[in-house]
């Protein structure tokens, strides 16, 4: 089958793997027809290549048709439509019944002391072959494969594998006062999300990105923006006062703005791959002037919730501030399973209320992934969401 593969830093091909295909009683046989390029997936083009095999198959964010189900699936049958959710879980452990699917005892990659595998990701995170490709083997596919209608067209349930209940999830950490204040640090595909779905619980949003068009597509819906700039923070307080209740990082350990992390970045990529491992693990440091700003804008006794993702083993945290300001500090992988049957609402509805005929910037097909890498992770081309046809 054809694929998108890990090649090396900033190079991934369209290139034929082998077959997916049933591995265990469990699992089930996907034909994708809708697969995103997310974020987190610049992380594996750009920095954790350490933890990469050069043909490893991407992709985190899939949906598709059934077309083969193990002896012990009874939940799924071929031709069923379905969305599938990117950590994968087990629905029975411990964690899972606690709605932790990202901590799934089931899945947790123990060597390297992670939690539940997800697919299309590094070795961390267990080497599943992930979904840009033309099929995805589905484990514990009762549970980690979501039915879901036929009539409506598949971005209205592809972001339910992903950044639609991570957007969710980062809100409902933020954990905003009735009628409050959320800032929204970061308008990517998550931001965009994230403050849309505060608008519609009744928060006050602000959301910040320094790219124009990503403030133009949250204009659209009604959410005040402002630029990502030296006095972000002082604007934030001057707006709302004693500073916003709740701020969300959408943005995670690639901020730019942070010239000196970003050096020890590069440097730790360009080292022999076990040697970097050891670097990461040990003093491997993010880009943390989104996370810092986020905390300095905050008001005494707000939240700041991360949706972005960090790894820095050692990243420097200020912790006099917190401290003296009695932040609160919520972060984590989305438990996808968690919200599915609240978000489910929200995918169906005809209005449309988190707008999500209004995200995909570009539609391509899948042989076309290795230029749109480099168009998502530059911003070229006005790009926000790329949705993939195999």
């Amino acid at each position: 089958m054809k694929a998108l593969t890990w090649q090396g830093k900033r190079s991934v091909s369209y290139t034929e793997v082998p077959d997916a295909r049933i591995q265990d009683p469990k699992d089930a046989l996907v034909r994708i027809t809708s697969t995103a390029i997310c974020g987190s997936d610049l992380h594996l083009y750009e920095l954790l290549g350490p933890y990469m095999h050069s043909g490893d198959v991407l992709g985190h964010e899939a949906m598709g048709i059934v077309e083969e189900v193990g002896n012990e699936v009874t939940g799924l049958k071929a031709g069923d439509r379905v969305v599938i959710p990117f950590n994968i879980s087990c629905g029975h452990c411990w964690m899972c019944q606690r709605g932790l699917q990202s901590q799934c005892e089931t899945t947790q990659v123990r060597e390297f002391g992670k939690g539940a595998a997800f697919f299309g990701y590094s070795e961390l995170y267990g080497r599943v072959p992930g979904g840009q490709a033309e099929f995805l083997r589905v484990p514990h596919a009762d549970y980690g494969a979501i039915k879901v209608g036929h009539e409506l067209p598949d971005h209205r349930y592809l972001f339910l594998s992903d950044i639609l209940p991570t957007a969710w999830q980062g809100v409902q950490y933020a954990n905003v006062p009735d009628g409050g204040t959320l800032a929204v640090f970061g308008l990517g595909p998550v931001g965009q999300l994230a403050a849309r779905i505060g608008t519609h619980l009744g928060y006050e949003v602000i959301g910040i990105d320094p790219v124009a068009e990503r403030r133009a597509m949250a204009s659209r819906h009604g959410i005040k923006t402002l630029d990502f700039a030296k006095d972000t923070v002082g604007e934030l307080r001057g707006i709302t006062g004693r500073g916003p209740d709740a701020v969300l990082d959408a943005v995670g350990m690639e901020a730019h703005g942070s010239p000196g992390a970003a050096l020890l970045q590069s440097a730790t990529g360009l080292l022999p791959d076990v040697v970097a491992q050891k670097a990461m693990e040990n003093m491997s440091v993010d880009r943390t002037v989104v996370l810092h700003a986020a905390i300095s804008a905050v008001r005494r006794g707000g939240t700041v919730s991360l949706s972005g993702v960090y790894s820095g083993a050692a990243t420097p945290m200020p912790m006099l501030e917190m401290f003296d300001k009695q932040i609160q500090l919520r972060q984590g992988q989305c438990n996808v399973r968690s919200w599915t049957e609240t978000l489910m609402p929200f995918t169906e509805d005809p209005k449309d209320p988190l707008g999500l005929d209004d995200l995909v910037t570009h539609q391509v097909s899948l042989e076309q992934g290795p230029q749109m890498y480099e168009t998502f992770q530059k911003k070229h081309d006005k790009c926000i969401k790329v949705v993939m046809t195999p």
